[in-house]
C-alpha cells in the first residue's frame, strides 16, 4: 500500500454512519465528536421506552456500538431519556426547540398532495410542531427548516414509499448531510 493509501484509508473509516433516515440521538455532538466521546456503552439504548435507539453492529467499524435513529423503522419522540444516562455527554442536553437531529424534506414528485394525484396530510398531522415545523399551505406540506426537529415522526407515518419500500415522500437529512 502506498503511502497515500495508508493516509486516506483512515479517513475513509471515520466516515461517520449518518445519512438521509439515519440520525443520532436528540442532543447528540456533532459526528467530529460524537464517536471519540461515545463509550459504547448502550445506556441510551436501554432507556428508550419507545425503542427509537439502536445501537449500531460490527459492520460500521469505528462506528460500531453508537446509537442511531431510524425513523423509518421508529422514530424518536423526543422523550430526552437518553440524555439524562448518557455518562460522558455525547448526547447532550437541549430544549425541544433547539433539537436539530436533522431536517424534513418532502420529496415533492412522490408526495400525492404535492403531485396532485391525492389529499394527503399525514405528515402535517402527525408532526408534534404542527403548524410551525411543517405548515399544510393551501393542502400542500412545507417543512420549515429551522424549526424541524428531524424526530421522522413524520417519515414513520408516511403512507407513500417507492417500489422497494426504501423511501418515503418524506425523509430526514441529518445536520449537514444533503441527499
Amino acid at each position: 500500500m502506498t503511502l497515500a493509501g495508508l493516509v486516506s484509508a483512515p479517513s475513509l473509516a471515520l466516515a461517520g454512519p449518518v445519512g438521509r433516515d439515519r440520525l443520532r440521538p436528540p442532543g447528540a455532538l456533532d459526528e467530529d465528536h460524537f464517536a471519540s466521546r461515545c463509550i459504547r456503552c448502550g445506556r441510551c439504548a436501554a432507556v428508550c421506552p419507545y425503542e427509537s435507539i439502536q445501537m449500531l453492529g460490527l459492520g460500521e467499524g469505528l462506528h460500531a456500538a453508537t446509537p442511531i435513529v431510524e425513523p423509518v423503522e421508529v422514530p424518536c419522540y423526543m422523550c430526552m431519556e437518553c440524555v439524562d444516562v448518557c455518562p460522558t455527554r455525547a448526547i447532550e442536553p437541549v430544549e425541544m426547540e433547539e433539537i436539530t437531529m436533522g431536517t424534513a424534506k418532502v420529496d415533492r414528485e412522490m408526495c400525492v398532495a404535492w403531485n396532485g394525484t391525492s389529499l394527503c396530510r399525514t405528515c402535517y398531522t402527525v408532526c408534534p410542531l404542527r403548524d410551525r415545523a411543517i405548515t399544510n399551505w393551501e393542502f400542500k406540506p412545507e417543512v420549515v427548516d429551522d424549526v424541524c426537529t428531524g424526530c421522522g415522526v413524520c417519515v414513520h407515518a408516511c403512507p407513500i414509499s417507492d417500489e422497494t419500500g426504501d423511501r418515503k415522500a418524506i425523509y430526514v437529512d441529518p445536520p449537514g448531510v444533503r441527499s
